[in-house]
């Protein structure tokens, strides 16, 4: 039995399942809660469910062949809001890549 045990000192926002085929990003309505004042996600906890991606996070987008390689199954901790915000991903092959994302702050 595997336990996934997670420590953060913030509160959780927000959620989203991302079909990552061509470039694509965190969806930016999501990093930000609808409480006043506002909070802005500054961690994203990332497992890639289907289908090996490609993933940069400079702003621009990877390609089938260049960017961070990341397999099914492995997991992925973004952290600081402007890496958020630059996070890109695509697909490697010809299935999409199915990413589920907690974002905190």
């Amino acid at each position: 039995m595997r336990a996934n045990i997670l420590e953060h000192k913030g509160d959780f926002i927000g959620y989203e399942s991302i079909t990552v085929n061509t470039a694509i990003g965190f969806t930016v309505t999501t990093l930000v809660t609808s409480d006043v004042p506002k909070q802005h996600a500054v961690t994203a906890f990332c497992r890639l469910e289907t289908a090996q991606i490609r993933y940069r996070l400079d702003g621009t987008d990877p390609t089938t062949t260049e960017g961070i390689l990341l397999e099914v199954g492995e997991t992925l901790i973004v952290i600081g809001h402007m890496n958020l915000m630059r996070f890109r991903a695509i697909k490697t092959g010809t299935t999409n890549g199915v990413l589920k994302v907690q974002y905190g702050y």
